[in-house]
Parts: C-alpha cells; sequence; structure tokens
C-alpha cells in the first residue's frame, strides 16, 4: 500500500470513528434532586438537575436537558439526592426514584398528551434497597432503556414521574418533571 493510500485509509477510520463523538455503547442522564425542597414544595421546580455524558446535548444542569442518541443506543436514567451522606444517628436520608419515563407526543402540538409509539424499549427498574448501603459505596435508583433502532431520527421530550419519601411521614410522593427533558434521537 502507498504511503497516500495509507494516509487516506487513516483519515478515513478517524472520520468514521469520529474521536469521543457518540461511540459510547451507553449514555447516562444523572438527575440530582434537593429533597427537602421537592417534598416542602411538592413540586420538582427549582430541585431537579440533570447532566448526561452525551456528545452535543444542550441544558446541562437544568432540568430541560436534551440528550443526544443514537438509534439503538442503551440509556440509563440515574436519580439520586443532593444529600447522599449517612447521617450522624446512623441512617440514610431518603433516596428519590424514577417511578416511570413517560414521552409525550410533540407532533400533535400538545406536549402534555403521551405518544403512541414507543422510542426506546425498558429494561427494567434497577437499584438496591437503603439496607444495601455502606459509607464505601454510593447507592442510586435507575431505569435503563435501549433506544429503538426504528426510532424516527427527532427530538422527543419525556416526563419524569419521581417517587420522593417524605421525611416525616414515610409516605409517598409522585411529581412530575417541570421542565420536559428531550432525547434527540440520531440515524445510525
Amino acid at each position: 500500500m502507498s504511503t497516500t493510500t495509507r494516509s487516506s485509509v487513516q483519515e478515513q477510520d478517524q472520520e468514521k470513528q469520529n474521536p469521543g463523538q457518540l461511540n459510547s455503547v451507553q449514555l447516562n442522564i444523572v438527575s440530582i434532586v434537593n429533597m427537602e425542597r421537592a417534598t416542602e414544595e411538592k413540586s420538582l421546580e427549582n430541585a431537579l438537575y440533570m447532566m448526561d455524558n452525551s456528545v452535543g446535548g444542550t441544558g446541562q444542569g437544568t432540568p430541560h436537558l436534551e440528550t443526544v442518541v443514537k438509534q439503538g443506543q442503551v440509556l440509563n436514567w440515574i436519580i439520586r439526592p443532593i444529600d447522599m451522606e449517612k447521617r450522624p444517628d446512623g441512617t440514610w436520608p431518603p433516596m428519590p426514584k424514577i417511578n416511570n419515563i413517560v414521552v409525550l407526543d410533540t407532533e400533535i402540538g400538545d406536549e402534555e398528551d403521551v405518544a403512541e409509539k414507543k422510542i426506546f424499549t425498558e429494561l427494567k427498574i434497577y437499584g438496591g434497597p437503603d439496607r444495601m448501603r455502606d459509607k464505601f459505596t454510593p447507592v442510586y435508583y435507575y431505569w435503563a432503556g435501549t433506544v429503538l433502532s426504528t426510532a424516527k431520527p427527532g427530538v422527543y421530550n419525556y416526563r419524569l414521574v419521581v417517587e420522593l419519601e417524605q421525611e416525616d411521614t414515610r409516605e409517598k410522593l409522585y411529581l412530575n418533571t417541570y421542565d420536559h427533558p428531550s432525547i434527540r434521537v440520531l440515524a445510525v
């Protein structure tokens, strides 16, 4: 192979690989919840902060995160409270859980309607009970899914339904995300 051909092949390989861009098999979408504010105000407004490890997404650190994904990619929605430290009395603070992820139908113009077509498959709700925690191992809850390989490229808004345990009563409080995060599906 000539030097010119070899360098041309190397350049093509670099272009294909898109170094650092969308080459992850899985993406993490992390939500941090201010549990005290959310339970007191019974709202996730100004109490939820989202980040991801996608390339090209927008809204990092806000509740209206847009995550860039590709068809067939595994997504992990991770949720945890701001305060995860064991308390002096030996107890752990309540943990938030993702109860559901609802994809919204933006094609008909009403962002509150649930989409009729699935864009991802749910793998399972994961997470360990509080008693499994120790000071060296953080425990959090997450929800995993795979973007369908047939999902039409575009932007899909979704709503997180978050379950919060109220500190004083241990009753469950279910809240929806205030702003709608979204995923931008790219064709493979």
